[in-house]
């Protein structure tokens, strides 16, 4: 059967080619399909210039290459309608009838894991949008690390092991970050959850940075972090490791409506997700 995704990259104008392919992909592989190809529509400020258009549809080939799959078609526009370049991905993939994996699928008892670090995207971006102001905080070779994060974004990889692993549920981290999919997931599923907040993976660029703008990082876009829910967490997490991906046993599902992450003797429950904390940076002059 086939696997079709779309989605949107509107918080950001950089790398606006390389971040619409790969978040389009996660989404057709965290359903435990192969993605096979694209169809981009393309939609330009009266500003842009050819050489811009060139490095936009250089990202897309260059992600799609590294992907292996292929553009299939799309369309591209100058209008008056956007005042910065936006891209809209439809991704294709296939999957034989019957395997589909969805977010719907995480039972009481099982393990929830998670792959990398939360806030990978969302840190990356800010890096590369408020570098300037950045630079003035910390130093030059942080801010250099922060940006390199776009590298981790791809989730195809464990997204391979979970289905390998057999896990029931899989749902990559996007917009309104760990505990905006935590929240999916569970409502989805119809479970309950218990999180330790301590056990959720975060880079400390990502927590410099989320300090800095007064973020919290745990609702940061997050594409490149995979989360599963599987009766065998622990043996997943070691098959990343041997994949050389980073990965964690953050909590379990558990029966009831009850999403609670707890912090120590602290216990908060979880809210469904609000606008993610990328835009509160976004939004900011300079």
């Amino acid at each position: 059967i086939f696997v079709i995704s779309t989605d949107p990259i509107t918080g950001t104008a950089k790398d606006v080619g390389k971040l619409a392919v790969h978040i389009t992909a996660n989404d057709i592989a965290s359903s435990g399909a192969e993605p096979i190809g694209i169809m981009l529509s393309l939609l330009l400020p009266e500003w842009v210039t050819e050489r811009e258009m060139k490095e936009i549809m250089g990202q897309v080939e260059d992600a799609c290459h590294v992907l292996n799959i292929q553009i299939m078609g799309g369309h591209t526009e100058v209008t008056k309608a956007v005042n910065q370049p936006v891209m809209t991905v439809t991704g294709v993939g296939k999957i034989d009838q019957g395997s589909l994996l969805s977010t719907r699928g995480a039972k009481p008892g099982q393990d929830i894991i998670l792959s990398k670090w939360i806030g990978l995207e969302g840190t990356s971006i800010i890096a590369k949008e408020k570098e300037k102001e950045l630079l003035n905080r910390f130093p030059k070779h942080m801010i250099e690390r922060a940006k390199e994060f776009d590298q981790y974004l791809s989730i195809i990889p464990e997204a391979k092991i979970g289905v390998e692993m057999k896990v029931s549920s899989m749902h990559d981290v996007t917009e309104g970050g760990i505990f905006g999919a935590l929240w999916e997931m569970a409502e989805a599923s119809e479970v309950g959850l218990e999180i330790d907040l301590k056990e959720i993976p975060v880079k400390q660029e990502t927590i410099e940075i989320c300090e800095y703008f007064l973020l919290n990082p745990y609702c940061l876009i997050s594409s490149g972090s995979l989360l599963m829910a599987g009766d065998n967490g622990y043996e997943v997490v070691r098959e990343l490791k041997k994949a050389g991906i980073h990965g964690a046993v953050i909590g379990k599902a558990v029966k009831g409506r009850d999403r609670v992450v707890i912090n120590d003797n602290e216990r908060r429950y979880l809210e469904p997700p609000k606008s993610d904390e990328l835009y509160k940076v976004m939004s900011q002059e300079g």
